[in-house]
């Protein structure tokens, strides 16, 4: 059986959904972290390198510098699977990307005489606290924010060429004072533009501080380096944040923090999924119809919302693994335990469920198209939504009891348009003031709602 059939796959995101997170895939693989440390361990050596403080290290020269740097530069599935080998025999994993570049710098006349300076001074959190900041900061970059802002662009697009549609409202699944289909994706645009906001100005922080955070190898080796300075130095080469407070773990704050904006992200899609399902239901969207497609298998009329179940379903599973993310991550006993090691090879995980997320919203929004008719018949038959405007202007004008005179009118009531308007020529109004009261529909009754939706 072929190893790698997607057929065969435990996880959908190798199976099913392979195709929709392929962007993820040389990030969050363990091709994409065995990557990312030989880069960490690459850099690491040729800081050493240009400290002219560590004398049995002397500078590289230029080619001996490019050649070191082309390990990481031209790293391939061929690099990373001679690590695992080696990792057979070590059992460790970071040890074994050492010996890899170990193996590699070996014949080379100029590297060859660093050897003992690959991973000098480092735990393996060292490298791999680093190593995930810079795949979180390449996955938030290249994959996250550009998925979010596909969608958000659609959403935007919808609220203005719908800014002016009227549509009921409703509050505790009760008819509330009308808005537009505009305004109300326009909500959701808003909140969307907030927290991509967020989560493209969290940290990445890292350190490189040694066993216990201390740099105690460090100032056993060499006393005189002012390590502190060249650790942040080395850190932020990386354009990273420098953490000078540590234990053995970069203590993954700055990952709970991607985790919590991230599922704030995902949980506002889950409520438009769930919000634009109801909308089909009423029948205020149609979807476009593809050739071809099953909605039932025994109903043959159904045309059911599956993209925004399916989006549905996948952003909450990455809410899921986010929250023990944010929960777990930030916790470690005294300085050091292991826990976090099998959870941070998750991440691809979350990040996976919430692309497959995206790419079923963004289908599902482009098969939308408003039903106008739907939209104004369900109006028309809410008159009493009308009250709210007719109570506000008695109350300016000052007379009796306007809201208990309309909750007797209304609440509970059959009202139509002819009720109404026939309870507002009853007031003594100013005339300008009850004209256009008796004017007003439910569909006119909007408030800025138009300008709102256009703003976005």
């Amino acid at each position: 059986m072929p190893a790698l059939d997607p057929l065969l796959a435990l996880s959908p995101l190798d199976g099913r959904y392979a195709g929709k997170v392929d962007a993820l895939r040389p990030i969050f693989s363990e091709f994409g972290l065995i990557h990312a440390r030989v880069r960490v361990e690459v850099e690491w050596l040729l800081a050493l390198a240009a400290e002219p403080g560590i004398t049995e290290l002397p500078a590289f020269d230029a080619a001996a510098a490019a050649r070191l740097r082309a390990l990481a530069d031209r790293f391939s599935v061929a690099d990373a699977a001679r690590v695992k080998d080696i990792e057979r025999t070590t059992n460790h994993d970071v040890k074994a990307v050492e010996y890899f570049i170990k193996e590699r710098l070996g014949d080379d006349a100029a590297l060859g005489p660093a050897l003992e300076f690959v991973h000098f001074a480092c735990t393996s959190e060292d490298i791999n606290n680093l190593s995930y900041a810079l795949m979180l900061r390449q996955a938030r970059s290249d994959v996250l924010l550009p998925a979010l802002a596909a969608v958000t662009a659609t959403l935007r697009d919808m609220a203005h060429a719908h800014a002016d549609l009227p549509m009921l409202s409703r509050t505790h699944g009760q008819t509330a004072s009308p808005t537009t289909v505009g305004k109300e994706l326009a909500n959701v645009v808003a909140r969307l533009d907030r927290q991509a906001a967020q989560l493209a100005a969290v940290s990445l922080s890292g350190k490189a501080n040694g066993a216990v955070g201390n740099y105690n190898a460090h100032v056993a080796a060499y006393p005189d380096v002012d390590w502190p300075a060249f650790s942040r130095r080395f850190v932020e080469s990386l354009g990273l944040d420098f953490n000078p407070y540590t234990t053995q773990i970069e203590p993954h704050d700055c990952i709970a923090e991607i985790a919590d904006a991230q599922k704030r992200i995902a949980t506002i899609c889950i409520d438009l999924c769930r919000d634009v399902w109801g909308y089909i239901s009423l029948g205020y969207f149609r979807q476009a119809v593809k050739a071809g497609e099953v909605g039932s298998s025994t109903m043959p009329h159904k045309v059911n919302p599956i993209d925004f179940e399916n989006a549905e379903g996948n952003f909450g599973i990455s809410v899921a693994l986010l929250e023990h993310f944010a929960a777990k991550l930030p916790v470690s006993r005294w300085q050091r335990d292991l826990t976090d090691s099998t959870v941070l090879r998750a991440l691809g995980t979350a990040f996976g469920h919430a692309l497959v997320g995206f790419d079923a919203l963004g289908r599902g929004l482009g098969k939308l198209s408003a039903n106008p008719e739907r939209l104004a018949a369900d109006l028309d038959g809410a008159w009493e939504v009308l009250a709210e405007a007719v109570q506000t202007v008695m109350r300016r004008h000052g007379l009796p009891s306007p809201y208990e005179q309309l909750k007797a009118l209304t609440r509970g009531q059959g009202i139509n348009a002819a009720s109404m308007r026939a309870f507002i020529a009853s007031l003594d109004l100013p005339e300008d003031d009850r004209r256009r009261l008796l004017d007003m529909t439910p569909g006119s009754y909007t408030g800025l709602a138009a300008d709102q939706a256009r703003a976005v």
